[in-house]
Formats: C-alpha cells, sequence, structure tokens
C-alpha cells in the first residue's frame, strides 16, 4: 500500500551511482532539514508521528532505499552495501538541495546515519539514533548469536530456490499472523495502533527476499563502532528498555562512547518505540533541535 503523503509534499527520484533510482519525498519547511532513515525491509512507517509534530517548523525529507517502497531495484542486486546506501544519500541530497541535515535512524538507519556522518561529515549538523546500534546487528539479536549461526543457510537457500523462497516468503512475512506474533512477542501490542504497524508486513512482504537478505548480511558484517569517538555533532539516542532486536545496552554503549551524547530511555519501549509513544519522542526531540546551528553558525561562535 503506497504511503499517503501530505497534500503540501514534493516528491520525486534521485539517481544512484549505478542508475538506480531513489525515491524521496519532502514536507514542511524550516531549518534544520530532518533527514529519515529507515530500517531494512520499512518504507517509512516509522516517521508517522514525527512528521505529524514537526512538519510545521522543520522541512522533512524522507527516502526509500534501493529495492524498497517506491525505489527501483538496483541492476546489480548485490549492490546494496553501505557505500551504495550513503551515495545514494548524498544524492538524494543533492536532488533536493539539501546542503546540510540532522540525520534521523531508525534500526539500520542508524548504521546508515554513523557511517553517512564518517563519510560526509561537512553534511551532518546532528544525529538522532532511534532504537538501533553501531553495527553487526545479528550478533546481538535477541542476546543471543542463534540468528548469526542460522543466517549462511538462509541466505544460501534464498540464491539457491529464488522462486520458491519468494513465495514462502510472501505467505510467511504477509500473513496475519506474522502481525499477530510481532504483536504478542516483539512489540507492545497494547499500545501500537493496527494501523501504524501493519503497513510495515504489508511492505516487506513485497521485497525481494534475496535483496533484503543480502543487505541483512552487509548490515551484520558492518560497524561504527571505531568511528564513535570521533562523531562531532550533537547525537541524541533513543532507546526502548524492552527492546529485543537491538537490545537496550547497546545503545548505552553508543551513549558512553560519542562524546556529549544524549540519551531518552523509553520506558517499556520497543524496537517500535516511536510509533508506541510518539509523544515522548516528540517532547525530547523538540528540546534537543532547538541547541541544533547551522554549520556556518557554529563556525562563527568558535
Amino acid at each position: 500500500m503506497p504511503e499517503e503523503l501530505p497534500p503540501d509534499a514534493d516528491e520525486g527520484h534521485a539517481q544512484g551511482k549505478d542508475g538506480t533510482r531513489i525515491y524521496w519525498s519532502a514536507t514542511g519547511q524550516g531549518a534544520p532539514a530532518l533527514v529519515c532513515c529507515d530500517g531494512i525491509g520499512c518504507d517509512g512507517f516509522a516517521w508517522k508521528y514525527l512528521v505529524r509534530d514537526f512538519a510545521a517548523r522543520h522541512r522533512i525529507l524522507r527516502w526509500h532505499y534501493r529495492g524498497h517502497g517506491r525505489s527501483g531495484l538496483p541492476p546489480d542486486r548485490s549492490r546494496v552495501t553501505f557505500d551504495d546506501l550513503c551515495d545514494d544519500l548524498s544524492a538524494v541530497l543533492d536532488r533536493t538541495g539539501t546542503r546540510e541535515a540532522v540525520l534521523l535512524g531508525h534500526s539500520m538507519g542508524v548504521q546508515v546515519a554513523l557511517e553517512y556522518h564518517r563519510r560526509n561529515p561537512e553534511r551532518v549538523l546532528g544525529m538522532v539514533l532511534i532504537c538501533g546500534s553501531h553495527g553487526l546487528p545479528l550478533d546481538t539479536f535477541h542476546d543471543s548469536r542463534m540468528l548469526k549461526n542460522v543466517f549462511p543457510a538462509l541466505l544460501g537457500a534464498a540464491q539457491k530456490w529464488p522462486e520458491a523462497t519468494h513465495l514462502l516468503w510472501r505467505l510467511v512475512v504477509g500473513g496475519e499472523w506474522a502481525y499477530q506474533l510481532a504483536t504478542h512477542l516483539e512489540v507492545n501490542g497494547k499500545v501500537v495502533r493496527r494501523e501504524d504497524f501493519a503497513p510495515y508486513f504489508m511492505h516487506l512482504s513485497g521485497i525481494d527476499p534475496r535483496l533484503f537478505l543480502g543487505m541483512l548480511k552487509h548490515a551484520s558484517e558492518h560497524s561504527a563502532f571505531d568511528h564513535l569517538p570521533e562523531v562531532d555533532v550533537p547525537v541524541l539516542i533513543v532507546a526502548g528498555t524492552h527492546d529485543t532486536f537491538t537490545p537496550y545496552w547497546l545503545s548505552e554503549e553508543m551513549h558512553d562512547r560519542i562524546p556529549g551524547a544524549e540519551m531518552l530511555t523509553v520506558p517499556g519501549g520497543t524496537h517500535v518505540a516511536p510509533i508506541e509513544q510518539p509523544e515522548l519522542l516528540t517532547l525530547r526531540l523538540e528540546k534537543w533541535l532547538a541547541g541544533i546551528q547551522p554549520t556556518r553558525l557554529r563556525a562563527a561562535a568558535s
């Protein structure tokens, strides 16, 4: 189901270095601009309330990863590395005339934001790192290495039997039972709204599983741990105490290693805390954003 855009939204496509069409949408006015980086398999569901609460004061730019949402498939489906994603983000910023921005990353988007800052620090005014980690997500999923141990078999099966894998993927991920399982075991089903969370499964079921698993493989091998002490912009870390995908201690670790980082703890929050307790995030983010200055103003002050 295509995402419903606000009436004043602008949208279009940028072009990756390999010719892949990368979808973007922009709404709202005001600085600093906020650029949203999704989790893997997502096409924007986590940002629903951010757009609602901040578009009146900030320009909000969203984009879809290659092979996700309204973006095209890369000609070479192995081109789903962080090199490709960072290049795509630069293409989106250039296409939309966004010289610098605050990056917001959710889940794998935290890795994207950190890696982008490593490569293009002059374009990053600050980062909001939500329910994610610096890297190696399969090592810490549910505080267990079980998924990492079985992942090579899953990837091998997808490559060997692509048609059967695609059919099974759609049946499993797109079924009602997947939503019910998630809301009983992984997220707080008592507070999350079906209309906020169900679109995630609808979108995920339509992704090419080989591309998804390939991107997850690169994410599982990537880490920005060494870069954390070098981060020189304001950072707000948002962590749910009941997040099983990226356990809470990972956010504490980032907080300890990033100079001057601030942290918002979401009591009872899970991996989808932005749609479980949006008001809490809005209040804290509003206060944090008030201290963000454009690069030229920071340079003049120093």
